[in-house]
């Protein structure tokens, strides 16, 4: 099954030799689960040729706020449209999350409380998933087609489910912790609050359940569907 990444964002140069570029990130995340991938930089204006080049989409993270005026983000809304109206399965992850909610009718802003930074417990109902978090905005309205399947006190809609259309969550399971610390160092300073940081660098060592949010996004690209 070929998987199109849409890079809406650049990871830091400084953590890509060693660490790798987000399209890197999710291929090491989804290996061994029978998926290939390209990569279409959309935050540089590269789109696919059509909803149907890939058997299904997977929207990545970015520094980027899904309400910036951006050339390349009403495009992106189009095709997250178009792919919905054409039942190919789309998966969205932290800005892909929010620019899924958007297109579809939702709404996103910065949350007044500020940051989730590392690792963070959401509650997926039959079950409660470690993931790693990095974000300051949140969706704040849920379109009328998409249900909530993971929040926490934080942010009450970690995780939407269009029915078998559109899969998206908040939080970073690509990001493994040495990514995590990354960003701190190179992105975090100034802009993060250096005590939340320093409590994301206590929690680096517990496990992360980024395996099984790895089996939920297989799973539903490929699942059987009418």
């Amino acid at each position: 099954m070929k998987i199109g990444i849409l890079q809406t964002g650049m990871a830091p140069d400084a953590l890509k030799d060693d660490l790798g570029d987000y399209p890197d990130l999710f291929a090491r995340l989804l290996a061994g689960k029978g998926l290939s991938f390209e990569t279409y930089r959309v935050v540089e204006g590269v789109f696919p040729p059509s909803v149907n080049a890939c058997d299904g989409w997977l929207i990545t993270g970015s520094r980027h706020g899904a309400y910036e005026d951006h050339p390349w983000i009403p495009p992106l809304e189009d095709f997250i449209r178009a792919a919905y109206a054409a039942r190919v399965p789309l998966v969205g992850i932290c800005f892909g999350h929010q620019i899924v909610a958007q297109a579809m009718g939702g709404k996103v802003e910065r949350h007044p409380n500020g940051w989730a930074v590392g690792a963070t417990d959401y509650d997926f109902g039959d079950k409660s998933l470690r993931l790693n978090a990095w974000h300051r905005d949140q969706v704040t309205q849920v379109p009328s087609m998409a249900k909530v399947i993971g929040r926490n006190s934080f942010c009450a809609n970690a995780a939407l489910l269009y029915d078998d259309r559109a899969f998206t969550v908040q939080a970073h399971p690509e990001f493994r912790p040495e990514f995590v610390n990354g960003l701190m160092e190179t992105r975090g300073k100034g802009l993060v609050p250096d005590d939340l940081m320093d409590t994301a660098r206590t929690r680096l060592p517990l496990p992360i359940d980024d395996h099984l949010m790895a089996d939920q996004i297989s799973d539903f690209f490929k699942m059987a569907r009418a």
